[in-house]
C-alpha cells in the first residue's frame, strides 16, 4: 500500500496511513478516530488524529492513487452512482442532519454522501465520493468552521443525480 500515500510529503505522515486505511473497515459502529484507534493493535489515538484533521496532505492523488488499483483488480462493466448514508449520534460531524437516511429506510440523523463506484457482478469498488451538505450546515459558517467544512462546500440541490453534477472522474472530492 505504499504507493497509495506516495504523494503524502512527509515520512512520518506516510507511517500512519495504514491505520488510516484499515481503521474504517474493522468492525464496530462508531468510526470515529478513537473508536478505530482503540481496535487497531498499533492504533495511536493522536497520531491518528493528527493524520486525519491536521496533517496537511491532498487527498486527491490518494484517491486517485486507490482508484487506479481497484479499477484494474476489478475491470468493471459498469459505473454506479449513488448516494449512500450514514446513520449518527451527535450533530457535530460535518454535514449531520435529520434527512432520509436510506440505510435506515426513514428520516434520521445521518451524514449523506455521493459515490461513484466501478461495479461488476461479484464486485463493487468506490472510487469517488463527495458529503452532501444540508443547506442548515451551508448557511451556519460558525458550525462550518469548527468542523473544518472548507468555506467554497456549499449546499447540493436534492436528488442524487444533481448532487452529483460537479463531481468528475478526475479530481474533486
Amino acid at each position: 500500500m505504499a504507493d497509495v500515500f506516495a504523494s503524502v510529503p512527509r515520512r512520518d505522515q506516510r507511517d500512519k496511513d495504514d491505520c488510516y486505511l484499515r481503521g474504517p473497515m474493522l468492525d464496530g459502529r462508531r468510526k470515529s478516530v478513537q473508536a478505530m484507534a482503540g481496535r487497531l493493535a498499533d492504533g495511536n489515538e493522536q497520531n491518528l488524529q493528527q493524520f486525519v484533521n491536521q496533517s496537511p496532505w491532498d487527498p486527491l492523488p490518494v484517491r486517485r492513487r486507490i482508484a487506479e488499483r481497484l479499477v484494474s483488480l476489478i475491470s468493471p462493466s459498469a459505473w454506479v452512482i449513488d448516494d449512500v448514508s450514514v446513520p449518527k449520534d451527535g450533530r457535530m460531524s460535518a454535514g449531520v442532519a435529520p434527512q432520509y437516511c436510506g440505510a435506515l429506510g426513514k428520516r434520521a440523523h445521518c451524514q449523506v454522501a455521493v459515490s461513484v463506484h466501478a461495479v461488476t457482478y461479484a464486485a463493487s469498488c468506490p472510487l469517488q465520493w463527495r458529503l452532501f451538505l444540508p443547506r442548515e450546515w451551508a448557511d451556519d459558517a460558525e458550525r462550518r468552521e469548527r468542523s473544518k467544512v472548507p468555506a467554497e462546500a456549499g449546499h447540493g440541490r436534492s436528488g442524487c443525480s444533481r448532487r452529483t453534477s460537479s463531481m468528475n472522474s478526475t479530481g474533486g472530492a
